[in-house]
C-alpha cells in the first residue's frame, strides 16, 4: 500500500538521487512549530478514543470531500450544536470507508494511508469490506500506552509542537504543562483573532473580557495595547515564540495617533460600518507587528481564505466543518504600511502564509527577497499537497533562494498526521533538489545541505527555537 518510492520523480537517475536525498533526512527530528492540536492531549495524556475520532469527525479536510457528495454529517458522527443524536463511531467509521475512493489523488488518501500503516500497522486497504476489522484493530492499539499522546510525541521523533490558543483562552493545560516541565517541548501560540476582529458578534464583550483578564481599560487604545502586551507576555510564560494571525486578507494599515481611538470607538459603538472593522483588523496588525519588535515573538499572518462560508452548517455545527474557500490576495499593497515601518527592524521576523498560489511568483517571492523580516511559509491548507509543495518550490525558489523560507509546518489538528505530513514534504523537497543536482545547478553536498535545512533548521530558526 505505500511503495519506498512514492512521490519520487519517475526518470529512474533523478529517482534515485531523489532517494539518497530523503534517506539522510527522513529520521531527523520533527519541528513542528505552527498546529491545531489539543494541548490537554499533551497535558493529561489519555487515551484515544476510537478510529472514527481519530480520523474522520474532525479532519475538514475529509469532511468537505464528503460533503460535496451529498453525505449528510450526522451520518458522519459530526457533533451537532443543539445536541441531537449523530451515528456512532462504528457507524459513521463504516460510512466513511465505504465512500473512501473519494479521496484516490488527494493528499488525504495518502495522509490516512500513511497513518494507519505507521501507527496501526494496517497494510490492507480500507473500504467498505475492511471497515470493521480495521475499526477493532485500531480500538485494540489505542489501549497500548505507546499510542497515549505523549508516547506519539516520542515515537515519532517530534522535537518541539507547538498549539495555537486564542487571547481569551484560560490556558489550563498550558499550566499543566508547566508543572510537568514540558512547556519547552509543547509550546503555545498567541492567537488574538478573538479580541481583534469587529465582525464577530461577540467582539465587544471579548475585548471587555481582555480587559478583565489583564487589569487594561481596553476601551482606551493605550489601555487595549497594554492588555495585548500583558497577555502576550503571559503566553511567553508558557514557551509562546510566536503569534498567529488568520485574516481575511493581508492588509494592514499604519493610522496617525489621533486617528485610534476615533476607530477603537466606532468599532465598539452600534454604528460601525464594514470598512471601520477592516480598518480595524488591518490597524492591528501593524500594531502585532510593533509589540513583536518589542517583545521578539514571531509574528505569522495567516490571509487568503473566506471562512464559514456555509451559514446553515455554522449554525448546526460550528466553524472549521470544511467550508472555507480561498480567496486572492495582494500582499505587496496589502503589507506596505507593515513593511514600511518595520520591514527592516532588528529582530522582528514576520511568517506569510498564503492561499492565493498567484501570488508567490508574482508578488510574495520577490517581496521575501527583498525585506529583511520577511519569511515565507510554507505551503498551506489546500497546497500542503505534493503536487502544491513542487509549485510552491518551483515558484519561489528562483527569487527568494532557500533560506528566505520558514521550512515547513503541518498545521494539523491530527496528532498521527504529523509524521505523514512532515515524511511527504522530505520527500518532495528531496525531489525538487535531485532535479537541480541532475540539471548540474547544485551538487550533491549542496543539495544534501539544504534538504536538512529545509527539514529541520529552518523551522527551528524561524521560530526562534534553536534552543528548543
Amino acid at each position: 500500500m505505500l511503495h519506498p518510492d512514492r512521490l519520487f520523480p519517475a526518470d529512474p537517475t533523478t529517482r534515485r538521487i531523489a532517494r539518497e536525498l530523503y534517506e539522510a533526512i527522513a529520521d531527523l527530528p520533527i519541528v513542528s512549530p505552527h498546529g491545531h492540536t489539543d494541548p490537554s492531549w499533551f497535558a493529561q495524556n489519555p487515551r484515544f478514543e476510537d478510529a472514527a475520532s481519530l480520523f474522520l469527525t474532525p479532519d475538514h479536510y475529509v469532511l468537505r470531500m464528503l460533503r460535496s457528495r451529498g453525505l449528510d454529517y450526522d451520518d458522519l458522527g459530526v457533533p451537532r450544536r443543539d445536541g441531537a443524536p449523530v451515528a456512532a463511531p462504528r457507524a459513521a467509521w463504516k460510512h466513511f470507508a465505504a465512500h473512501y475512493d473519494l479521496f484516490l489523488g488527494t493528499p488525504s488518501r495518502l495522509w490516512i494511508d500513511h497513518a494507519l500503516n505507521w501507527g496501526f500497522g494496517i497494510e490492507e486497504p480500507l473500504n467498505e469490506h475492511t471497515a470493521d476489522r480495521i475499526f477493532d484493530q485500531i480500538g485494540e492499539r489505542l489501549k497500548s500506552d505507546d499510542l497515549r499522546p505523549r508516547s506519539v510525541l516520542d515515537r515519532a521523533g517530534i522535537e518541539v509542537i507547538a498549539t495555537t490558543e486564542f487571547a481569551l483562552d484560560p490556558l489550563e493545560p498550558q499550566a499543566e504543562l508547566e508543572k510537568l516541565g514540558l512547556t519547552q517541548r509543547v509550546r503555545t501560540t498567541y492567537r488574538p483573532d478573538d479580541v481583534c476582529d469587529p465582525d464577530r458578534p461577540d467582539f465587544a464583550e471579548n475585548l471587555a473580557r481582555l480587559g478583565a483578564l489583564t487589569d487594561c481599560d481596553t476601551r482606551q487604545w493605550s489601555g487595549m495595547i497594554e492588555a495585548h502586551r500583558r497577555r502576550r507576555a503571559t503566553f511567553r510564560r508558557f514557551g509562546a515564540t510566536a503569534t498567529d494571525h488568520g485574516v481575511p486578507t493581508a492588509h494592514t494599515a499604519d493610522l496617525a495617533e489621533p486617528d485610534k481611538q476615533p476607530l477603537l470607538d466606532r468599532v465598539l459603538s452600534q454604528n460601525a460600518t464594514p470598512e471601520d472593522a477592516r480598518l480595524f483588523r488591518a490597524q492591528m496588525l501593524t500594531e502585532m507587528a510593533a509589540l513583536s519588535v518589542e517583545d521578539g515573538m514571531v509574528m505569522q499572518i495567516h490571509a487568503g481564505v473566506r471562512r464559514n462560508t456555509d451559514p446553515t452548517l455554522m449554525r448546526e455545527r460550528g466553524p472549521d466543518r470544511g467550508a472555507d474557500i480561498p480567496v486572492p490576495v495582494s500582499p505587496v499593497q496589502d503589507l506596505a504600511p507593515l513593511l514600511t515601518r518595520f520591514g527592516t527592524a532588528p529582530g522582528f521576523q514576520l511568517i506569510f502564509f498564503c492561499l492565493d498560489e498567484t501570488a508567490y511568483a508574482r508578488e510574495l517571492a520577490p517581496m521575501a527577497g527583498y525585506w529583511p523580516a520577511l519569511l515565507l511559509g510554507p505551503p498551506w491548507w489546500f497546497h500542503d499537497s505534493p503536487r502544491g509543495i513542487a509549485r510552491y518550490l518551483d515558484a519561489v525558489v528562483e527569487s527568494a533562494g532557500f533560506y528566505n523560507l520558514a521550512g515547513f509546518n503541518d498545521d494539523t489538528r491530527a496528532l498521527l498526521s504529523i509524521p505523514v505530513r512532515h515524511d511527504v514534504w522530505r520527500r518532495g523537497v528531496a525531489s525538487f533538489l535531485a532535479d537541480m543536482v541532475e540539471r548540474k545547478t547544485l551538487g550533491q553536498a549542496q543539495a544534501q545541505d539544504i534538504a536538512r535545512h529545509l527539514s529541520t533548521d529552518a523551522a527551528r530558526h524561524a521560530y526562534k527555537m534553536d534552543n528548543a
